[in-house]
């Protein structure tokens, strides 16, 4: 059911977004470095939004890009800002609880 509900509201990812966290995607936590410290998904990297257009060449050559942040209003800003920027495959991952659950199972 929470599914669902979820779905109604566009907090649950795609079939081809679960794919790619999956299969080992470089995933981007864009929320700021306190937000992250208070819990984050293992083996994401940190790179706030306000900070995303200083950091572009920790994205070059990356295979697969999930971003990710509480809500995922962050999250699409910023997978358009790179996607403007010539950076691809960029996908929103929306929220971190999202993305954690897909990760620890």
């Amino acid at each position: 059911m929470w599914k669902f509900i979820n779905s109604l509201f566009g907090l649950e990812v795609d079939e081809e977004t679960e794919t790619w966290v999956k299969e080992g995607a470089f995933l981007v936590d864009v929320r700021t470095p306190e937000e992250f410290n208070a819990g984050h998904v293992s083996g994401s990297v940190n790179i706030p939004l306000d900070t995303i257009s200083e950091q572009l060449r920790l994205f070059k050559n990356k295979e697969r890009i999930v971003v990710f942040c509480r809500t995922g209003r962050r999250s699409g800003i910023a997978m358009d800002f790179l996607n403007k920027n010539g950076i691809h495959p960029v996908r929103n991952g929306k929220q971190w609880t999202t993305i954690n659950k897909l990760v620890e199972h």
